[in-house]
């Protein structure tokens, strides 16, 4: 059955915003808790503890990889959709749904099958030899995690299709109950049959399989277009046009990667240097902190992420329309959304930065645990409003069909900044320099951004469907 959206054209933005942002905020913060809960009951886990938590974090960036190219194709996917839509061209739009299918089946089996086989090189690369425990730990926990990559990449590949579709509310649910199911099993895998890292990868992969299923389902009753066997024929021009609307959402993933892994070797090595991580029973301290704070951050910007991800049907759809002045306020309203979002963060992570790393098993380990991770949430993220809004200009100029501006200003951010800043500050800092390396990447970036916001703001203000519409919306049909 085909739905009539022209409601995103003449609905009030704050209403869409609403509509669309709350479940997408809801949908990825449940998936951001999958590997946080994980943490949570490792560090609590008296014969895991620290050791478990720092194996946590050399295997994350490795699901982001996964992640990386699944956002490619659902967000790539969900701006051709919306975008065609708008213009009334169901047929390209079904075929560019069928091809995501497609391209995610392929590129999860792919993956799954080079982490499983360069599994030990890999874990390396990721700063797992901080020491032996960790490294044991650490190929546990990826070994399932990989097996369960094919799962995990379907659903939040088609998770924003779905959104696509108009249907935010099922996209949220199907990932809800993948992070229910984890929540569920993460205690009785760990405290009840002891399976230690083992016992939480299965429990987030019986979660992921969960997830995917349900979004199989809504594809085979998916009511904006129609799936016929054409729709899943290759198609070089639309494949390659989903691709490059996402591509924004592979780069900023894709080098926040990159950025992680120069972080956390950067971690290891002046930890290795610093009078007390230097000490063997403490080296797994500055690796599993580090981590911490990065979960944290994780849920604050799936919120950031999610407002502003929530608003790509409604961009899309009115830059289709012509409705650029309704595309302006509701990017007004993004910002100012993302800003309060920011604050709020800052004077947590400011003022309890205790009660933080208590929820992380700080009870049972030495005062330098807690010491450091303090120090870490105060420096590392002291500018994090600028992180917030940084991301939301991001996913925003991806949405208005800029993948050109919007990559420019992510690759700025994780690979010019994030990577560079990294690398560099430690030789001057030591490992405090590590954390200092996120505020000051920020901050610049920040100034990028706000040059993108104003050339932005004067694109949108010209009269709705006048030259810059069509110069504009004519590259995105190509």
């Amino acid at each position: 059955m085909e739905q009539n959206q022209s409601y995103l054209a003449t609905e009030k933005v704050s209403k869409l915003m609403g509509k669309y942002a709350v479940p997408c905020i809801i949908s990825l913060l449940v998936g951001a808790l999958y590997n946080i809960v994980d943490q949570i009951f490792i560090a609590n886990a008296s014969y895991l503890g620290s050791y478990g938590n720092a194996a946590n974090t050399v295997v994350f960036p490795l699901t982001v990889i996964a992640l990386a190219i699944a956002v490619m194709i659902g967000d790539g996917c969900c701006a051709f959709v919306s975008l065609n839509l708008g213009k009334g061209n169901r047929e390209s739009a079904a075929g560019s749904v069928g091809l995501s299918v497609l391209m995610t089946v392929i590129s999860s089996v792919f993956l799954c099958a080079v982490y499983l086989i360069f599994q030990t090189p890999i874990i390396t690369v990721f700063g797992g030899t901080v020491n032996g425990e960790t490294f044991a730990l650490s190929k546990e926990y990826f070994f399932y995690i990989a097996l369960g990559i094919p799962f995990y990449m379907f659903g939040q590949a088609m998770n924003p299709v779905i959104r696509a579709d108009g249907s935010p509310k099922f996209a949220m649910a199907s990932t809800l109950l993948g992070a229910i199911l984890n929540i569920i099993l993460d205690p009785i895998f760990i405290f009840c049959f002891r399976w230690g890292m083992m016992g939480a990868a299965v429990a987030t992969v019986i979660g992921q399989i969960a997830t995917a299923l349900l979004s199989l389902w809504y594809l085979l009753h998916i009511k904006s277009i129609k799936l016929s066997r054409r729709a899943f024929r290759p198609n070089k021009e639309i494949a390659g046009r989903t691709l490059s609307l996402g591509i924004c959402s592979f780069l900023s993933q894709i080098s926040l990667v990159a950025a992680m892994a120069a972080i956390n070797n950067m971690v290891c090595k002046y930890g290795a240097l610093d009078p007390v991580f230097g000490q063997a029973i403490y080296a797994q301290i500055p690796m599993a902190v580090v981590g911490i704070v990065m979960k944290v951050f994780q849920i604050v910007i799936s919120i950031v992420i999610g407002m502003a991800a929530g608003c790509i049907p409604i961009v899309g759809y009115n830059m289709g329309a012509g409705q650029q002045r309704r595309v302006k306020r509701l990017f007004s309203l993004l910002l100012i959304c993302e800003a309060a979002v920011g604050l709020i963060a800052l004077l947590v992570v400011e003022l309890l930065p205790r009660q933080l790393i208590g929820i992380f098993g700080s009870a049972n380990e030495s005062i330098y645990y807690t010491e450091f991770a303090v120090k870490a949430f105060r420096i590392y993220l002291c500018m994090i409003i600028f992180a917030c809004l940084n991301k939301a200009t991001f996913i925003f100029l991806q949405a208005m069909g800029k993948a050109v501006a919007s990559t420019m200003l992510s690759m700025i951010r994780e690979i010019v900044f994030g990577v560079g800043f990294a690398l560099l500050l430690p030789l001057f800092f030591g490992l405090d320099g590590v954390l200092y390396s996120m505020p000051v990447s920020d901050m610049l970036t920040a100034v990028v951004s706000a040059i993108m916001v104003v050339s932005t703001y004067k694109q949108l203000s010209c009269k709705d469907g006048a030259d810059t519409f069509v110069e504009h919306g004519e590259e995105l049909q190509k």
